[in-house]
């Protein structure tokens, strides 16, 4: 996937152009008690890993907007981000890592969680009102159902619709829908995620000196 940024950085120009053998998917992120709310805060200066073996997601958008936040060291920033948004979604073996640099006296330190390594469908992640900020992603396999390319963002129907609050998003601009979608061998980086629940079956978590993340 590509994303392209047409002239600079204002976020009323920007736009995502994606062909359906492109996928998005899921992360472990922050659950809200309305997926409306999910722009409500400003992003960290660190994005995150995320894999999974295999996402089952049920009304699916996905449009270009801006993620604003602040970086380690304080400056304000902003980041083009691909907001892939589920109705609903099922996700097995998910893994999700990041990365702090520059700790005193052990360098840097990887925070990993992981969720949901079964095949028993009722033992797998699940979300409702989800919305990935994605910026770079990629599957080995992608199965779109009902997909319409070049909707307006703001007129998309069959997702959650769009996140709303503090997101700064072009009801206007390029979007894709899709009734449901299968994503297999799914790794991408994010900077948010959001949803209305996320229920996660057999979570642990680890924090590890050294880089060691998902992929």
């Amino acid at each position: 996937m590509e994303s392209q940024v047409r002239g600079g950085t204002r976020w009323k120009r920007f736009a995502v152009v994606m062909v359906p053998s492109v996928a998005a998917t899921a992360a472990i992120g922050v659950a809200l008690a309305q997926g409306a709310l999910a722009a409500s805060f400003s992003v960290s200066g660190q994005s995150f890993k995320v894999s999974a073996d295999y996402l089952h997601g049920e009304g699916f958008t996905q449009y270009g907007a801006i993620d604003a936040g602040t970086t380690l060291d304080g400056k304000k920033t902003a980041h083009p981000v691909a907001v892939s948004a589920f109705t609903d979604a099922r996700i097995q073996n998910m893994c999700q890592s990041v990365v702090t640099p520059n700790i005193p006296l052990l360098g840097s330190v990887t925070l990993t969680l992981k969720a949901g390594d079964s095949q028993d469908q009722k033992k797998q992640v699940t979300a409702s009102n989800l919305f990935i900020d994605v910026e770079d992603l990629g599957s080995d396999k992608a199965v779109f159902n009902g997909i319409d390319i070049g909707v307006a963002a703001g007129s998309a129907t069959k997702g959650p619709g769009m996140k709303g609050g503090k997101e700064q998003a072009n009801p206007n601009g390029f979007a894709q829908q899709a009734d449901s979608v299968d994503l297999y061998g799914v790794k991408q980086t994010a900077w948010a995620t959001t949803a209305g629940t996320f229920t996660l079956p057999g979570l642990s978590m680890k924090l590890s000196t050294g880089a060691k993340e998902c992929y």
